[in-house]
C-alpha cells in the first residue's frame, strides 16, 4: 500500500497509532460487552456473565485478516467480528452476545470511541497555537509591514494584526470543536430497539455513561447530525490552519523575505537546488486542508439518509471522518510548531514598505490635500508624484513637497507624517488588545 508515502505523511503519527485496526476492534468489544454489562445489571443477561464475556474476550486475539474480508460479504466490520467474537464464547453465552444491537450501533459507537481522543488531542494543539500567537502579538504589536489586497501592496498593518486574526481563525474553530458531542449508538435493528420497549432507551443511557459518551436523544442511525457537525466543525479548523499556511507560504517568497518557517536540519531542502529553504510545514497544512475539504463534501452529501438505515451514504462516512481527524491533527501539529518557531524580519517589512519609494501611502496624502486642493486634485496630484517616486526613486514626501500644487501650501512636516506608515496604522495596536482579551475569555 501506498498509504506511507501519499497519506501518512499529512497526518498525526500517534493518532494514527492509535487508530489502527486494533484499536478499532477494541473499541467495537468496549461496546459489546458494555452492552452486556448493562443488560445484566437490568436482568437481562445473568449474573456474572459479562464479567465471564469479559474474560474470554478481553485479551483474545482475533483474526484480522478474515474479519477485512468479512466486510465484502456483511457490508460492513461489525458483522464479521460479531460472528468471530460470539465463536469464541462458550454456548452458554453466545445468545447473550450483541444481544438488541445492530452493527451500526456497534461501528458508530466504536468510531465515537475512537474520536473522543483525539478531539482531545487536537483542542489541545490549539491551544499551543493560541500560546504561539499570542507571543508573536505581544512582540509585534506594533511592527509594521505592507498590507495587501488581491496579491498587491495596499496600506499599512502590523505583523502583530496579522497573527491577531489567525490567532481568532483558530479559536474560533477550536470552540466550535469543542461544543461538537460525540453520542452512542444503540438502536437495534430499525432504531426502536424492538422486543425491548423501554428497556432500550434504558440500556441507551447506561451505555453512553458507561462508554463516557454522550446520550443521544434518540438513536441517530438516519439522523445524522453529529456526523455533518463534527464533520464541519473538523472544516473549520482546516480553514483555519490553511488560511496561516498560505500567509505564510506568501511572506516567505524570496522577493517577499518577511517571514520564514523554523529552521531545522535538512527541513525544506529541495532535491535540485542546495539554496531553496521550501515552506514545507505551510505546504503539509494546505495538503492536508485541501484533502478534509474533499472529505467533508463526502460528509455532508451523506446527511441525507433513507428510511432506518443508510444504503452506502452511512458507509461513505467512515473513512472520511476519521481521516478528517488524523488530517486536521496533523496539520495542527505543523502550525503549533510553524507559530512557535516562526522567524519574523521586521528590517524586510520596513523594507517592503519603502519599494513603492512611498507610493503606498497616497491615500492618506491625499486626504490631507483634499482641505486645500479639492478631492480630485488631491487625488491626482498623490497619484502623479507617487508614480514620479517609484519612476526616479525618491522619497514620496521629498516628491510632494517640491510639486507646484503643493509647495508653500502644506508643510514638510505634515507631508512627512502623512508619508509614514508607522503612522498610519489604523486600529492595529487597538485590533490586538481586543484580541488578546477575547482569546483569554475561556
Amino acid at each position: 500500500m501506498l498509504s506511507a508515502f501519499l497519506k501518512h505523511p499529512f497526518m498525526s503519527q500517534p493518532a494514527l497509532n492509535a487508530c489502527n485496526e486494533g484499536a478499532m476492534l477494541n473499541a467495537m468489544l468496549a461496546f459489546e460487552l458494555a452492552l452486556a454489562e448493562v443488560q445484566e445489571a437490568s436482568g437481562a443477561v445473568p449474573n456474572g456473565a459479562s464479567q465471564q464475556m469479559r474474560e474470554q474476550l478481553e485479551h483474545a486475539s482475533f483474526n484480522v485478516a478474515e474479519i477485512a474480508e468479512g466486510i465484502a460479504s456483511g457490508g460492513n466490520v461489525a458483522i464479521p467480528f460479531v460472528k468471530q467474537s460470539r465463536a469464541l464464547l462458550p454456548e452458554a453465552l453466545k445468545g447473550y452476545w450483541h444481544q438488541g444491537a445492530t452493527s451500526q450501533d456497534v461501528v458508530d459507537s466504536a468510531l465515537m470511541l475512537l474520536l473522543k481522543p483525539r478531539l482531545v488531542a487536537m483542542d489541545n494543539l490549539l491551544r499551543r497555537c493560541r500560546s504561539a500567537a499570542a507571543a508573536l502579538m505581544d512582540t509585534h504589536v506594533d511592527t509594521p509591514m505592507v498590507g495587501r489586497t488581491l496579491m498587491q501592496q495596499a496600506l499599512p498593518i502590523t505583523f502583530g494584526v496579522k497573527v491577531a486574526h489567525w490567532a481568532i481563525g483558530l479559536e474560533q474553530s477550536r470552540r466550535r470543536l469543542g461544543e461538537v458531542e460525540l453520542p452512542v449508538q444503540f438502536g437495534g435493528a430499525v432504531g426502536v430497539h424492538s422486543g425491548w420497549d423501554t428497556l432500550g432507551l434504558e440500556w441507551m443511557d447506561a451505555l453512553a455513561a458507561r462508554l463516557g459518551l454522550v446520550a443521544p436523544v434518540l438513536p441517530w442511525h438516519t439522523d445524522r447530525y453529529p456526523i455533518h457537525a463534527l464533520g464541519t466543525a473538523l472544516d473549520a479548523v482546516a480553514g483555519a490552519a490553511e488560511k496561516i499556511a498560505l500567509d505564510v507560504a506568501l511572506l516567505t517568497q524570496t522577493e517577499v523575505g518577511e517571514v520564514a518557517e523554523p529552521s531545522a536540519p535538512g527541513m525544506g531542502e529541495s532535491s535540485s537546488m542546495p539554496h531553496k529553504r521550501n515552506p514545507v510545514r505551510s505546504a503539509l497544512i494546505r495538503g492536508a486542508a485541501r484533502q478534509v475539504h474533499g472529505h467533508t463534501s463526502v460528509l455532508i452529501n451523506a446527511a441525507a439518509q433513507p428510511l432506518e438505515r443508510g444504503l452506502g451514504e452511512w458507509h461513505a462516512e467512515w473513512a472520511p471522518m476519521m481521516e478528517s481527524a488524523l488530517l486536521v491533527e496533523g496539520a495542527l501539529e505543523q502550525v503549533a510548531a510553524l507559530l512557535e518557531g516562526l522567524e519574523v524580519y521586521p528590517d524586510h517589512m520596513q523594507r517592503n514598505l519603502a519599494a513603492t519609494g512611498g507610493g503606498i501611502m497616497a491615500e492618506p496624502v491625499a486626504r490631507l490635500l483634499t482641505p486645500v486642493l479639492g478631492p480630485d486634485k488631491a487625488k491626482a496630484v498623490s497619484a502623479a508624484a507617487a508614480e514620479t517616486s517609484r519612476r526616479e526613486v525618491r522619497p514620496y514626501a521629498d516628491v510632494l513637497a517640491e510639486h507646484p500644487d503643493v509647495l508653500g501650501v502644506v508643510g514638510v512636516t505634515a507631508l512627512r507624517d502623512a508619508c509614514n506608515p508607522a503612522l498610519y496604522l489604523g486600529s492595529s495596536t487597538a485590533q490586538v488588545a481586543r484580541a488578546k482579551k477575547w482569546l483569554e475569555s475561556e
